[in-house]
């Protein structure tokens, strides 16, 4: 990768557009990259990171747009960059805001991307080829050119000396996440995962295989009991060895105990069997005996019981009769009930409707109440028609009360008004006397102001002639340096050109070869050829050294002219300011402004007067008005009240003499109507109490004595209603039926033969065969246990040979995984240092890191030190494989990497850098990195050793790469000739592209 220019707009603290010209700045393979803190030297490298992946360096997110810059310009990177062979310029826009084109606001600018290549055509003429527009396609392209990620890429060509040196003190595991993150080490990581994932899920699945043992067990153990024996021993969880042929064995002895356990408890149930059946015959005779006696004795009872019911049997027959005869009066008795009831009804309506009356109508009759009910009513009439003089009143006391409100409204207003015009001249007083103040500080803010842009142009022409004088020692001392630096190019020129015209002889024999004419003596055989002499210049010295002399006399005049251009702008700049000094005119410039702003901020306070003037002429305007409008009103209202008063006065005594005692005319009239009600309910009820009396003494003077009753009430106590009457026949059904019944028991030959013997001794019997019944259930049940327990244990053992077939691979495949996985994360036993796979190959890398640092420390150390790569057994236990330490030529002995001194780390770390930065190259496919970029650290070393990292960084430029220099170093200012110079400032940064050898 090699660099060729770098355009920056918008970008970070640069607000303007900047170009970096790489080929310009490698012209001699070492570049400085210099500037005060936070001026955007990281910027210049984040940058180019930007270009070729679309990301800054780093994880954080670095802001791109430049708060300097303005609105309407984008930000932007361009790059031109060398990748394998292939010229291409990368330019990218990242998202921001910017200035809608039409209208006012911001918009949201879409990132892009354009990737182009220099491509060559038929006649030979270059121009630009667009490749692709696609951030994806780019980034696919840029990453496999480069053939490195953005983590490798910032790590290898940016090489900051602070995290080198942690990387030399860190332990294994500090050393583990950087190169494991260059090298991309990760599918060895995976493949230790893997091996663990693995190794955990075979003895999850072999735990899981010995659980199902171990619970077949258990079920074995619970279906056997605790009775049967066994010779082979149980398995045990606490030995898994138990677990497979053992278990089996086990399992086969139990089920043989079974089986003969179970022969024996059947043998033993038959014969309870035999027995419970003699005793079933012998119970079921003594049963039918005791039943054929019981049914006879209680055929006897029953009969005995029936004829001590016969009495009540006869009195139903009298009922029943009596009832019959009672039916054919059951008309008549129900017309006299109907009527006693409709006479009580009567007699409650009429209480009640005489309840509610008042005292002096409780004792009136029919016709007396009708006419109490019609006086009611005509007043209650009269009244109704004053009950909208009520609506009156209360309008009546709304008017009187809206003019009231009206009148003190009124009055506010002439009150408000007349204070107001009152104030007002003195309030007019005060802003005219404001007025006058703010018109004299407006003419006073002009002549500030005027004296102000007169002070601006001298002040602007003093800071430049203190800067070109400043300039003017700087340029006199760079023009002596380009004149001593010409001097010594010419002499310098001089001495080769003499020394290569005494040895030209040597250099014409250089050509010279047998056969060839001489071209001095065109002699074709060269018997003594002059020799060249040590370090005898050639052609390309002298010319270089002519260049380099032109070139010393082309700084020498640039130089010249310079210092004259300084002089001729500070004698302009002088003649505009004066010789007053810079200090003395900032000062008035700072006296006056402060003056100018008090000016205008009195000033100012003229339009606010003048405004508020014209709002106070409105207000006097709107204040008369408002008086004028007041006091008429209020002398209307004060009228209209009076007349309102008088007409309520009246109207209300008018409606208090007919409202009496009650709170409203209509409550009145509706207690009236209420009295009218109740008279009249009451009337009603007292007619309807004399009919119901004349019915009912009517419907109770005839009785029905044809059926042999003397009164009424004696027929309406014998009568009984159908339901009755049914269930008194169907008793006497049932007596006569079960006399009958319990006759014909009794007349039975068997139960009369059954009577006369002894009685049965059913209890005996039934304690005899339940006896026998428990002794065969508890031999069946002894005998079904057995069997069952005997399938039980047939099947568990099967399903135990089943799991332990299972378990015998899953034992072999955990125990290989387990070693394969104890082996890849250094946990074996057999293993010689606890080192992971993932270590193992870093550590590799390691060693190849550094043999290829060791290259330089050696030229750096002078000798002294080498690195080597240790996997000795790290203490207490901890990981190893990536350790390091460093050999003392002067000893003979290793140390540790953390008892170097600062320089001597810095070295060291920068050859490891170097050194990390080859192997990754070579990792990445072997595209080479003809740009590096190493950051600060140089401070730290004294002035040889110094001058010895330079020869390493010249060593290089002689590999045809390009080092740029991070460092602040006064001293590499001096040694690197190219340099490019970051400047900050309140505007933003800018660069600057120097040559010279001092600024």
């Amino acid at each position: 990768m090699r660099l060729h220019t770098l355009r920056l707009q918008a970008f970070g603290p640069f607000a303007g557009t900047h170009t970096v010209d790489f080929d310009a700045l490698s012209a001699d393979g070492l570049f400085l990259l210099h500037g005060d803190t936070g001026a955007g030297k990281s910027t210049i490298f984040a940058a180019i990171c930007f270009a070729l992946y679309g990301k800054p360096p780093g994880d954080r997110d670095l802001l791109l747009r430049s708060h300097h810059a303005p609105p309407g310009l984008l930000t932007e990177v361009t790059l031109e960059v060398t990748l394998a062979g292939r010229r291409l310029r990368i330019h990218r826009i990242p998202a921001q805001k910017r200035p809608k084109r039409s209208g006012q606001g911001e918009t949201d600018q879409k990132p892009e991307t354009r990737l182009s290549e220099w491509a060559v055509d038929a006649n030979g003429q270059g121009h630009w080829e667009p490749s692709s527009k696609s951030h994806q396609e780019a980034a696919a392209e840029i990453t496999d050119l480069l053939g490195m990620s953005r983590d490798q890429f910032c790590q290898v060509v940016l090489l900051p000396q602070n995290e080198f040196t942690k990387f030399l003190h860190a332990d294994a595991h500090g050393r583990r996440e950087l190169l494991g993150k260059l090298f991309r080490t990760g599918r060895f990581s995976f493949i230790e995962r893997w091996l663990n994932d693995h190794s955990r899920t075979t003895e999850k699945n072999r735990d899981a295989a010995r659980a199902d043992v171990l619970r077949l067990v258990e079920r074995i153990h619970q279906a056997a009991g605790d009775d049967l024996t066994t010779e082979s021993t149980a398995p045990t969880p606490d030995d898994p060895h138990t677990l497979t042929d053992p278990a089996r064995a086990w399992a086969r002895d139990l089920i043989r105990a079974s089986q003969a356990d179970h022969d024996k408890a059947l043998q033993a149930a038959n014969t309870a069997k035999e027995k419970l059946g003699h005793q079933q015959s012998l119970e079921a005779a003594a049963r039918e005996l005791h039943q054929q006696q019981a049914t006879y004795n209680r055929a006897q009872q029953q009969l005995d019981l029936l004829q001590v019911q016969a009495p009540h049997h006869d009195a139903l027959v009298q009922r029943r009769d009596q009832a019959r005869r009672a039916q054919q009066v059951a008309p008549q008795l129900h017309a006299a009930d109907t009527a006693a009831d409709d006479h009580t009804r009567a007699q409650n309506v009429e209480r009640t409707a005489r309840e509610h009356l008042q005292p002096a109508h409780a004792d009136l009759d029919a016709g007396q109440l009708e006419t109490a009910e019609q006086q009611a009513r005509a007043q209650a009439a009269v009244l109704t028609a004053l009950i909208p003089e009520e609506d009156t009143v209360r309008q009546l006391t709304a008017d009187l009360k809206r003019t009231d409100a009206e009148r003190q409204a009124f009055a506010d207003q002439q009150r408000t008004a007349q204070d107001w015009l009152e104030e007002e001249p003195t309030r007019r007083r005060t802003l005219e006397a404001r007025r006058e103040t703010a018109r004299k500080a407006e003419e006073e803010g002009r002549r500030h102001q005027a004296a102000l842009d007169i002070l601006k142009v001298r002040l602007e022409a003093a800071k430049r002639r203190d800067a070109h004088l400043a300039k003017i020692t700087q340029a006199e001392q760079h023009l002596a340096d380009a004149q001593t630096a010409t001097g010594q190019a010419g002499q310098a020129y001089l001495t080769i050109r003499r020394r290569r015209t005494e040895g030209m002889a040597a250099e014409l024999a250089a050509n010279l070869t047998d056969g060839t004419p001489c071209p001095v003596c065109g002699s074709c055989t060269h018997p003594a050829p002059a020799a060249p002499q040590d370090g005898q210049p050639t052609r390309q010295d002298e010319q270089d050294a002519e260049a380099l002399h032109e070139q010393a006399k082309a700084t020498q005049d640039a130089a010249a002219a310079a210092l004259h251009k300084l002089r001729e702008q500070a004698a302009t700049a002088t003649g505009e300011a004066g010789d007053t000094p810079l200090a003395d005119l900032q000062t008035q410039h700072k006296t006056l402004t402060a003056e100018l702003t008090d000016a205008l901020a009195r000033a100012a306070d003229q339009g606010t007067v003048q405004e508020e003037l014209l709002a106070l002429d409105s207000e006097h305007t709107a204040m008369t008005q408002q008086h004028s409008t007041a006091t008429a009103g209020l002398s209307a209202r004060n009228a209209s009240y009076d007349t309102l008063t008088q007409q309520l006065t009246e109207l209300t005594a008018k409606l208090a003499a007919a409202r009496g005692t009650h709170p409203t005319v209509a409550a009145h009239a509706d207690e009236l109507t209420r009295t009218a009600d109740r008279l009249k309910e009451a009337a009603e009820a007292s007619h309807h109490l004399t009919t119901a009396t004349q019915t009912l003494t009517h419907r109770t003077t005839h009785a029905a004595k044809d059926q042999g009753f003397d009164t009424l009430a004696l027929a309406q106590q014998a009568l009984l209603s159908d339901e009755e009457l049914h269930t008194i026949e169907e008793e006497i059904t049932q007596w006569r039926e079960a006399r009958a019944a319990h006759t014909t028991v009794l007349e039975n030959p068997a139960l009369q033969h059954a009577a006369a013997q002894p009685p049965a001794d059913l209890d005996a019997a039934t304690a005899a065969r339940a006896a026998a019944d428990d002794q065969h259930a508890e031999a069946a049940a002894a005998a079904s246990a057995a069997h069952t327990r005997n399938q039980a244990l047939t099947a568990l053992a099967a399903e135990l040979e089943t799991a332990i077939q299972r378990l015998k691979p899953l034992e072999q495949a955990h125990s290989t995984a387990r070693h394969l996985a104890e082996l890849v994360t250094g946990n074996s036993t057999s293993a010689r240092v606890r080192m992971q796979l993932e270590a193992y190959v870093l550590a590799a890398r390691l060693e190849e890191v550094v043999t290829a640092a060791n290259t330089r420390l050696h030229i750096m150390s002078e000798g002294r030190y080498t690195l080597s790569h240790s996997d000795h057994q790290a203490a207490r236990g901890a990981r190893s494989g990536l350790g390091l330490q460093i050999t003392d030529s002067w000893t003979g002995r290793p140390r540790k990497t953390d008892t170097l001194s600062g320089g001597e780390s810095f070295f060291a770390s920068l050859s490891l850098a170097l050194g990390l930065a080859d192997v990754v190259t070579h990792e990445a496919g072997g595209n080479p990195l003809d740009t590096l970029f190493i950051d600060e650290g140089f401070g730290t070393l004294d002035e040889d050793t110094l001058h010895k990292v330079l020869d390493v960084l010249d060593s290089l430029r002689a590999h045809d790469r390009t080092v740029g220099v991070i460092s602040h170093i006064p001293e590499l200012r001096r040694r690197i000739t190219h340099r490019l110079h970051v400047r900050k400032d309140p505007t933003g940064s800018t660069l600057a592209h120097l040559t010279e050898t001092a600024e």
